[in-house]
């Protein structure tokens, strides 16, 4: 009997609204260097490439650079922290359940560390809607190689012609073209709209999916 199709969810700015807790990290680390804190804004532009990446762009930003450790530093505090101010987006639960009971299977394919994405998804009350983890450190390959999707849709049994790629920064559409699967852009998220570039659709909000979805079903 054939799979049933599968949604690939990003996790930050697609599901969760992380930027409160990753920000409040990023200033906890700052603090330590003595250089200045940063607003939710100048984050926002920073998140999509995975932690290792982000504290190298924050500390650029303060013209400074980070020291061996800092990044396990960082991970080992955001973990701590992960969901003091972090949220699921508005309808998630019930959107999920929506799609779910058309027909859907959900993994995440996601940058953030898989101790990370654990912590965010128990905390929130999501663990049970995705059994399958492709993240930023369960693969050689991570956004934006398209090995990273591969992988994570491999993990889940299936294939890219039976899945479509969710996600709200270039990163994700690239991973979906890249395998040849339907990316949908989140426009909710923390990308710029110029991010969108040949994604198959536009999500305004979480809400929109399950129409989206059943409309592109068609194409895989």
């Amino acid at each position: 009997m054939a799979l049933r199709p599968l949604l690939v969810f990003d996790l930050d700015g697609t599901l969760v609204d992380s930027l409160p807790d990753l920000t409040a990290a990023l200033d906890r680390m700052m603090a330590r260097y003595d250089l200045a804190p940063f607003t939710e804004d100048e984050i926002r532009p920073m998140i999509g490439d995975g932690t290792a990446k982000l504290i190298v762009k924050a500390f650029a930003a303060r013209g400074s650079a980070p020291q061996p450790g800092d990044h396990e530093t960082f991970v080992a505090d955001y973990t701590a922290h992960v969901a003091v101010a972090t949220r699921a987006y508005p309808h998630v639960d019930e959107t999920l359940a929506a799609l779910q009971k058309d027909g859907w299977r959900f993994a995440i394919c996601t940058n953030k560390s898989t101790s990370a994405t654990k912590a965010v998804l128990n905390a929130l009350g999501l663990t049970h809607w995705f059994p399958v983890l492709g993240c930023g450190d369960s693969f050689a390959a991570h956004k934006p190689d398209p090995a990273h999707l591969r992988g994570t849709i491999e993990m889940a049994g299936g294939a890219g012609d039976c899945a479509i790629m969710i996600g709200d920064h270039a990163n994700d559409i690239a991973v979906a073209v890249g395998i040849g699967c339907p990316g949908v852009f989140a426009e909710w998220g923390y990308g710029a709209p110029a991010m969108a570039k040949g994604a198959a659709a536009v999500a305004q909000r979480f809400a929109d999916l399950p129409a989206i979805a059943s409309r592109l079903r068609a194409s895989i």
